[in-house]
């Protein structure tokens, strides 16, 4: 192919891939198509405990495993030396609500587990694909927590956080 192919050819293949940030992104759905798998396999599970407003645990691969999404941070209720937090026990009824009993979809990010030995994952409800993670931020339930290199949806869940600050949602009245 001669060489003034090939730059047209790299050139479109960039303008394409530039233009795809103006495409219109459901911001709670991974049908936006950039919420499939990360650097890991994504893996289904069944939610058998809601520990709190941003921790639960799965029957999975034939054990429980204990999972702690990725990006967020909902006020403690459980966690030892700590009193309740302000919220907290709405932010973890409301994670209860969304997954308690459900399948969901497990979406890794960079680092599989912390240093607590949970799995790190951005949670989807299977039964309809809900983005939890960015559900309880949106509505005010959580706060927005980077630790990188597990980052890939911290502007999206920042812009979620700016919008339920601004509106006064959950926490951000009643705290």
């Amino acid at each position: 192919m001669p060489s003034r192919h090939l730059r047209w050819i790299v050139l479109a293949a960039a303008f394409v891939l530039a233009m795809v940030q103006f495409l219109p992104h459901d911001l709670l759905s991974s049908s936006s198509g950039d919420d499939g798998p990360g650097p890991g396999e994504a893996r289904t599970a069944r939610v058998v405990r809601v520990v709190d407003g941003d921790t639960i645990k799965v029957a999975i691969g034939g054990r429980t495993d204990r999972v702690r999404y990725i990006g967020v941070d909902t006020p403690e209720t459980v966690k030892p030396g700590t009193p309740v937090q302000c919220f907290g026990h709405e932010a973890s009824a409301r994670n209860a609500a969304l997954v308690a009993g459900q399948e969901v979809r497990l979406v890794p990010d960079r680092e599989a587990r912390d240093r607590y030995g949970r799995l790190l994952a951005y949670v989807y409800r299977a039964s309809d694909d809900l983005f939890v993670n960015a559900a309880l931020v949106r509505d005010g339930y959580a706060r927005t927590l980077t630790i990188p290199p597990n980052d890939r949806y911290a502007t999206r869940l920042r812009k979620l956080q700016a919008e339920a600050r601004a509106d006064r949602r959950g926490l951000w009245k009643a705290c």
